[in-house]
């Protein structure tokens, strides 16, 4: 008979982890994510261990072994994250990325920058289902842009991470709109339907937001001929053309065809190099010294992708806009969720994470603190198992018997689960969707969070509309 851990026994490494993460972003601000949160989730995960071994009399081997078996649920993560890091650089070198950034510049006011890259972002991830590929391509543009134009890259980062999370929720083809009706046991598109009274408030005032803030970002900070500068630096470095948004076109029609995002961002990478030796063969006489072997180049293309593109062109602004990517770029990441996941692991087979579970199934009430407690286990499984879709699937099994006996369809456990689950993934540093968009655009979580209101505001709505009892769809409706 396997021991039951008590709940203090299983919060006992939560806390640890609370007060670690809290201390080293106290000493370290935001190079918190750079080893020290590593290190804290690696003790974190040992205390956990240890508990298991020592109190709950449970085998090691066997609680390594486990633990070990749950980073194979991020290895999709963290392949698709490594090809993003080659996939940027190699953009960069291809001239795709300084293409976008250069025509967006031209044609986007500062004052409408910010509600102008929430949309773009929306219509791109609710194409394409897929809030990370907007991310790994628009999203690099737009914050490139946002840097150009001075705007704070915390509110950029954040008009992006709400338009991108607002088109992957209620986008068919989005892998978690399809698994979150498919755990509560309903179907998508009533799935999808029932979230827009959530979702459409959510963005609105997230857009209304966003165009006050662009009233206080209208450009004064930076003089037109700054921006005619960084310009001419860029289209004397790069061989700007319209033609070049064909690849991102390309990738995007992949994901839309439901091409997985692995091969997709594979085939962008790969034709990344073929567009930069037909577009960019100045650069690249450049870049091999003058010697336009197959040698060379292979060797600058070789050294871009797995270690990013150094800009040397002596002007500040443009050599810290494109020294980015590679793969060794998101070593660090990688490093991050493999930790994350281990402390996850180490929970779930010591019998932790269930414990913690029952225990919030027996503060449940009522409709309101039914909600309440769905949108807050979806959190706190994405803080302790650092995946989005583990928090998914264990919230929506653990509810839905409780949703049934509140005579509640199935379809409003799966919107409360996404509107904790998935969109707040993204705002935990260690999760593997904040650790992934904080390594693509550049910027720290923590400094993106305040400005993600899209994601700040869904969980907040969906409690508030439980509390009013508003669009609580009865199972009662449906038999009727």
């Amino acid at each position: 008979m396997i021991k039951k851990p008590s709940l203090f026994v299983a919060l006992t490494p939560v806390i640890v982890l609370i007060v670690l993460l809290s201390f080293n972003v106290y000493v370290f601000s935001d190079n918190s994510s750079y080893g020290p949160n590593q290190l804290a989730l690696l003790f974190a995960a040992i205390v956990a261990a240890a508990i298991g071994v020592f109190h709950l009399k449970l085998n090691y081997s066997k609680i390594e072994d486990k633990a070990i078996d749950s980073i194979g649920m991020a290895m999709h993560a963290l392949l698709i994250l490594l090809v993003v890091g080659s996939l940027i650089g190699v953009w960069i070198l291809s001239g795709v990325v300084p293409t976008m950034i250069y025509y967006g510049i031209k044609m986007i006011s500062p004052t409408v920058f910010l509600p102008v890259s929430l949309i773009i972002c929306s219509v791109v991830s609710l194409a394409t289902g897929s809030s990370w590929s907007t991310v790994g391509t628009v999203g690099i543009a737009l914050i490139g842009i946002g840097q150009t134009l001075g705007i704070p890259e915390g509110m950029v980062a954040g008009a992006i991470v709400s338009g991108s999370y607002f088109g992957d929720k209620m986008s068919p083809l989005s892998d978690t709109t399809n698994l979150a009706p498919a755990m509560a046991g309903t179907d998508l598109f009533s799935h999808i339907r029932h979230m827009v009274y959530t979702s459409g408030p959510a963005v609105i005032i997230s857009l209304i937001i966003f165009i006050v803030l662009g009233f206080f970002y209208n450009g004064d900070s930076i003089s037109t001929s700054e921006v005619d500068t960084v310009l001419g630096v860029m289209n004397s470095s790069f061989n700007i053309t319209p033609w070049l948004f064909t690849l991102p076109l390309i990738v995007f029609l992949l994901v839309k065809k439901k091409v997985p995002a692995l091969p997709a961002l594979l085939a962008g990478t790969i034709l990344g190099v073929v567009y930069a030796v037909i577009f960019q063969g100045e650069l690249l006489q450049t870049l091999t010294g003058g010697s336009n072997t197959f040698t060379k180049t292979y060797e600058v293309v070789l050294s871009t992708a797995f270690d990013g593109f150094k800009s040397e062109t002596g002007n500040a602004v443009i050599d810290k806009l494109f020294s980015r990517g590679g793969m060794s770029s998101m070593l660090n990441t990688v490093w991050l969720i493999l930790m994350a996941m281990i402390f996850g692991g180490m929970l779930e087979v010591t019998g932790m994470l269930n414990r913690i579970a029952e225990a919030i199934l027996t503060m449940v009430s009522g409709v309101t603190s039914l909600v309440a407690s769905t949108v807050g286990t979806s959190i706190f499984l994405n803080i302790t198992t650092s995946d989005q879709y583990i928090a998914i699937v264990l919230t929506g099994r653990m509810f839905k018997g409780a949703y049934k006996e509140q005579n509640l369809h199935p379809k409003n456990l799966s919107r409360a689960v996404e509107d904790g689950a998935t969109v707040t993934s993204v705002l935990v540093p260690w999760n593997t969707c904040g650790a992934y968009f904080s390594s693509v655009l550049g910027v720290a979580t923590l400094t993106y969070l305040p400005f993600a209101f899209f994601n700040l505001l869904s969980p907040l709505i969906s409690i508030l509309l439980a509390a009013s009892n508003k669009t609580m769809e009865p199972l009662d409706k449906e038999k009727a």
